[in-house]
């Protein structure tokens, strides 16, 4: 069920991009990121309220709060970065390139999670950073 979730999130994300470049027209990249953060609260919320997991608020724990909060910082600034780069590049650019987080992900993932990756996924994060390079260069 996972890769349902991960393709839908693929789908969404690219739309997230054509959607954002034009919104951003003629409005600063940061009041645009706080204007989407703002529906995503509004979202996210209005999810766990429908759910009834509002209440689940109470039993995150300290350990969990703190690596949410810096999670939630890491996420603002990398927001505040795509859509800077949104506003001065073209999206055809700046998407692939910002999915180099994929690869970023993965070596974070085997440095702190101790994940084990296979071949296929070194050599699709190869993939990743070579496209990457060709799109920067």
């Amino acid at each position: 069920m996972w890769k349902y979730y991960a393709l839908l999130s693929a789908l969404f994300a690219g739309m997230t991009a054509v959607l954002a470049k034009i919104g951003i027209k003629g409005v600063p990249s940061n009041v645009a990121t706080a204007v989407r953060t703002l529906v995503i609260l509004f979202v996210a919320f209005g999810i766990i309220i429908a759910t009834g997991e509002i209440r689940d608020i109470r039993s995150i724990g300290r350990r969990s709060l703190l690596f949410l909060v810096l999670s939630g910082i890491a996420t603002g600034l990398s927001w505040i970065m795509y859509f800077k780069a949104l506003e001065l590049g073209p999206v055809s650019k700046v998407a692939p390139i910002d999915k180099l987080s994929v690869a970023v992900a993965i070596g974070l993932s085997v440095i702190f999670l101790n994940e084990t990756v296979d071949w296929k996924t070194l050599a699709g994060a190869g993939l990743i950073i070579a496209g990457t390079i060709v799109l920067i260069r």
